[in-house]
């Protein structure tokens, strides 16, 4: 953790903060000395800091040595918050089960409340009636299945649009040459090229980019720059979070850092919905509404529920989860590929079968594409997007795995853990997607998405949309490391997402058996 820091708590803040939560942990973590033997198990603390000095980065692979010792149930002090960790698939299923009511809140993070319009999106709001509605607006309206169908083509044109560009930079190096690709870049610039279509029926500056080779149009750059800049800044082991009173003393600008990221971010979103309204008011409505077109005209039939803040929030976690879901998802899922080319040539081998070479893969096509949704359940199973989940709070006083665990306790699941204990997954580190084949792994639990009542709604979206993305990159290219390197390095960063440490890049040459015609292109400008 950040020692200066802990040398100004040290110093200035020790004795009255130690007064003020010992005062508050007493009711936090029990109503009685009998309740209080029952907690889950606790590494010793130290004052006013808890345990917070036991949560490096990574935080899941701190919480993975944790479990380790104490294990796959325990119970922290982190600052100010009374918190229980769960690191096994059996706990888990009990929390989002037989507790899910209990476990549907979300703690009120400073850095979340400032990201969240105080809260107000719908993985960070509290459970409620407000929660319900935004659920269902999201579920109804905006993810329905017939939905997604509708936003699949812009999909499937902005991934031949990528593959376009990436045939160009490959052919400038020469008959049979490579490319080399910053494929992060790429693959957010696809996932917000076909939001922006999707969800307010317009496109990036560039539109279908024929005569542009770039990796980012400027609306990707605009986006992406804000969510790498307070994405990081953002996890449940921040201690501008669990020590309310570095509110005051903001050492390192945590809050003005944000503040700054998140005005980019909500600025791109305003020029977005005020353009749509401004087609609606104009009668540019079309049969078939974008999903700001939707919001704006429930808002016109209840202004008082559908306020301009719901709108925000709406759109800000469609972009948001949206955007980091996919790219990070085939951004791993390509560098497993690059470390395992057998799987790669498996893959390649199965889309010839199913696909041909003579067209580009069609969201149609997914269903009989098997092998590349076992890569897709493996990739996620190793790296998925949120490692430690969005925390939960509970609501009421309960019971998990025979230990007291009271009211207001921040639930930690550690599904990196879940998702690699040895107990369940044989060989868990190996990347093997055939344990995925022939329904093999259906009773195991594998919740990349979440579970329970608070499992996004966008979890269809974000599978197919991976699909179309990961199936054209093995469909229409041979890749290799860049400079000939044996292997990727896995190395993993920090956020309360898991992006890698460093970007993948890597060389792409296209694939002999899809340049079929004399100019060796056809398949790529289909």
């Amino acid at each position: 953790m950040e020692p200066a820091y802990v040398g100004i708590l040290s110093i200035f803040f020790l004795l009255s903060l130690y007064r003020l939560l010992g005062g508050r942990s007493s009711k936090i973590n029990g109503k009685s000395s009998e309740n209080k033997q029952r907690l889950p198990p606790s590494p010793p603390a130290i004052p006013v800091l808890g345990h917070l000095h036991l949560l490096g980065k990574p935080m899941h692979a701190a919480l993975s040595r944790l479990a380790a010792r104490y294990g796959p149930l325990f119970s922290l002090r982190l600052g100010s918050r009374a918190a229980v960790v769960v690191s096994s698939a059996a706990l888990a299923r009990e929390c989002f089960t037989e507790h899910d009511v209990c476990f549907a809140n979300r703690p009120r993070f400073p850095s979340l409340l400032l990201i969240s319009y105080d809260g107000a999106t719908l993985p960070t709001c509290g459970y409620g009636d407000y929660w319900r509605n935004l659920r269902r607006v999201a579920t109804v309206q905006l993810l329905s299945a017939r939905r997604v169908g509708c936003m699949l083509p812009a999909v499937s044109g902005e991934v031949r649009a990528m593959a376009r560009r990436m045939y160009r930079a490959a052919a400038a190096a020469g008959p049979g040459g490579a490319g080399r690709v910053e494929l992060k870049r790429r693959l957010f610039e696809v996932s917000l090229g076909a939001l922006m279509e999707a969800i307010a029926r317009t496109k990036t500056s560039r539109a279908e980019a024929d005569s542009d080779d770039t990796d980012m149009s400027p609306e990707a750059q605009e986006y992406k720059k804000a969510l790498d800049e307070f994405i990081p800044l953002v996890d449940a082991a921040n201690m501008w979070d669990l020590l309310p009173v570095l509110k005051w003393f903001d050492v390192f600008g945590t809050r003005k850092k944000i503040v700054a990221a998140v005005g980019r971010r909500d600025a791109f979103l305003r020029r977005l919905i005020d353009a749509e309204r401004r087609s609606m008011d104009g009668g540019g409505e079309s049969d078939e509404k974008s999903m700001i077109s939707v919001l704006i005209s429930l808002q016109k039939s209840e202004p008082e529920v559908y306020t301009d803040t719901v709108i925000m929030s709406l759109c800000s976690s469609m972009f948001t989860a949206g955007t980091e879901t996919t790219a990070s998802t085939a951004e791993w899922a390509m560098s497993l590929l690059l470390n395992h080319p057998e799987v790669l040539r498996k893959a390649q081998a199965e889309i010839d079968a199913a696909v041909g070479t003579s067209r580009l893969i069609t969201p149609d096509d997914l269903p009989r594409l098997a092998y590349l949704h076992c890569i897709i359940h493996e990739t996620l199973r190793l790296y998925p997007v949120l490692p430690t989940l969005i925390p939960h709070e509970s609501t009421a006083d309960c019971t998990v795995g025979g230990h007291h665990v009271p009211s207001g306790t921040m639930l930690l699941v550690n599904l990196y853990a879940i998702h690699r204990d040895p107990a369940v997954w044989e060989d868990p580190a190996a990347f093997r997607p055939e344990r995925f084949e022939n329904g093999k792994a259906e009773d195991r639990l594998l919740m990349p998405f979440g579970m329970g009542r608070r499992k996004c709604p966008g979890e269809t979206l974000a599978l197919r949309t991976v699909g179309l993305v990961l199936g054209t990159l093995i469909q229409c290219f041979d890749w290799d490391t860049v400079r000939g390197a044996d292997e990727v390095d896995m190395a993993e960063g920090v956020g309360i997402t898991l992006p890698r440490a460093v970007p993948l890049e890597a060389m792409c040459r296209p694939r002999q058996a899809m340049l079929v015609n004399k100019n060796q292109e056809i398949c790529f400008i289909l």
